[in-house]
């Protein structure tokens, strides 16, 4: 065994083409660390629909350059095999982009050279960028692909390879399966031709349509008043979102200027994800200090956007689902059509926005690769702070576009002196309070996940919170309306509960609603009161079914 994984990490290195993880293997090898060894050459670092994920590092379970070179020549043989030439007979063009993650400039450049290797033509944009312009750049350059290399809201030591097809959404079941078996194919680096040059690096006229582009976010003459603190969670946002603001007419938001600037290594946060507890603290601070409107974050590739308001003495984050709702009521207010869509996960709320409008709504399995794909989609939100508030513009969640239009309603409630916690107690007050929380359990053991799931198939809850559950579904199995996944659903009278894995962190997530007519509880403060005691009982009830 021992002799084997050295002679794997050996192999390995003789193709490594990045000095930094050459040395780092060479030195696992040198002090005969088996068990760092057996964590990296264990496997492969897993190609789906998130495409690929993981803590940069030598070996085949981590990210490298290594490991992205062969991804691109997966996707560039499944593209060549589906057929990428368009009637012209050139060669189909992938377009590239990149945050500031560690290495995530080498790993856009490899993807352009191999993509080059390939035959096909390749195109980079110029310098970091949020994911939304590189899922705008697809559809806007006819692209057959695109690729953005982002570990979005991960830790610093993470990055990833995420995958667009021509329509400008990320991949779904089957492709992700053919292009990882065309990735298992490929038996050495050797085999993959990446010239020194032959892409293209794109000025910043995609941007600039881009910019443009959010022109139809807004309506026209609409009040332009709110103003706002902002924290790019030192990412990729800041420079995007202050010229879509300046273009809108917005007032220039006030920067939290610890997090404005990219940093790879987010100094001044845990986890560079706006849920996350103390991430918001300095935006708060800056909040307190200049009173503005409301607080708008981004996470580092700006495809989500946080919402802060001012509740009593003092600010809150809005959950992705009230931000989805206010969302979804403004647009129906401004006499939006065509589909509301959401993820299953997400509050029921936006069905009944929907319905109560004579919208179509759909839900779909979790994920904007899914809800992008809704025919005729409108809006589409999930609760993990990802709105599409203009499909037609970029086919993904995107954080400047959502912080435009929900700077516009802060503005038109402005003007009426109203705010956003006005709005959501109107809705509640239409169509019951309908509140949300998660059960969100990260793992070091990733055991411990597919112990819990197993423990609540065979031994499932019959209630919960003192609600009996009307419905348990597996849905492995797939429904009427949605694909296979891995995930539990249970419908309880006035409460919903799925559990799943997640698909890009190590972690096992629960997610909670409970609906209380406001009517039956004399009004909002006790129908608050009730919800919070129903969901800090379904979550108790949930976290012993599951052992977690």
């Amino acid at each position: 065994m021992h002799d084997d994984l050295i002679a794997r990490a050996k192999a390995w290195l003789a193709e490594d083409p990045d000095q930094e993880t050459r040395d780092e293997l060479a030195g696992l090898i040198d002090t005969g660390d088996v068990t760092e060894l057996a964590d990296r050459f264990g496997g492969t670092l897993q190609f789906g629909t998130a495409g690929l994920r993981g803590e940069l590092g030598a070996g085949p379970m981590r990210m490298n350059r290594s490991v992205v070179i062969r991804a691109a020549a997966g996707l560039a043989a499944y593209l060549k095999k589906t057929g990428t030439p368009h009637g012209d007979d050139t060669a189909g063009l992938v377009v590239i982009g990149y945050d500031a993650r560690h290495k995530s400039a080498d790993f856009a450049r490899d993807t352009a050279a191999v993509m080059t290797g390939a035959g096909l033509r390749a195109a980079v944009l110029p310098r970091p960028l949020p994911t939304p312009v590189l899922a705008f750049a697809i559809r806007h350059l006819g692209a057959v692909a695109g690729v953005e290399v982002t570990a979005s809201h991960n830790p610093p030591r993470d990055n990833g390879y995420k995958v667009y097809l021509g329509d400008g959404s990320q991949i779904v079941p089957p492709a992700d399966a053919d292009i990882a078996a065309e990735i298992d194919a490929i038996a050495s680096l050797d085999d993959v031709p990446r010239p020194d040059a032959g892409w293209e690096i794109l000025d910043d006229s995609v941007l600039d349509a881009y910019l443009a582009r959010t022109d139809a976010v807004l309506d026209a003459g609409s009040p332009r008043t709110a103003r706002t603190v902002y924290t790019a969670m030192h990412g990729v946002g800041k420079d995007v979102l202050l010229a879509a603001f300046a273009r809108a007419g917005f007032p220039e938001p006030v920067l939290v200027a610890e997090q404005a600037e990219p940093d790879p290594d987010f100094p001044t946060v845990a986890f560079p994800n706006p849920e996350e507890p103390g991430a918001m603290d300095l935006a708060f601070a800056a909040a307190r200090a200049t009173g503005p409107d409301l607080v708008i974050a981004n996470d580092p590739d700006a495809d989500r956007c946080a919402v802060a308001v001012r509740d009593g003495g003092d600010w809150r984050m809005l959950r992705g689902d009230e931000v989805g709702a206010l969302l979804a009521a403004h647009l129906v207010r401004r006499g939006a059509r065509g589909t509301f869509a959401e993820s299953i996960v997400s509050s029921s709320l936006l069905g009944r926005i929907a319905r109560k409008a004579g919208l179509p709504y759909e839900e779909t399995l979790t994920g904007f690769k899914w809800i992008a794909r809704v025919e005729g989609l409108r809006y589409g939100y999930e609760e993990a702070l990802g709105y599409c508030v203009d499909p037609e513009g970029v086919r993904d969640k995107d954080g400047i576009t959502a912080a435009l239009l929900i700077t516009e309603l802060a503005s038109a409630l402005k003007e009426e002196g109203r705010t956003l916690l006005d709005l959501l107690d109107d809705l509640a007050v239409e169509h019951g309070l309908h509140a949300t929380d998660q059960l969100s359990v990260r793992v070091q053991d990733l055991s411990l996940i597919a112990d819990a799931m197993r423990r609540l198939r065979e031994q499932p809850p019959t209630e919960l919170a003192g609600l009996a559950i009307t419905r348990a579904e597996d849905l492995t199995r797939g429904t009427d309306r949605l694909p296979p996944t891995d995930g539990l659903r249970y419908t309880l009278d006035g409460a919903r509960v799925i559990v799943r894995p997640s698909g890009t962190e190590p972690k096992l997530k629960c997610y909670l609603e409970v609906v209380v007519p406001v009517a039956a509880h004399a009004g909002l403060p006790a129908a608050r009161a009730r919800a919070a005691e129903l969901l800090a009982a379904v979550k108790r009830d949930l976290s012993a079914a599951a052992g977690i």
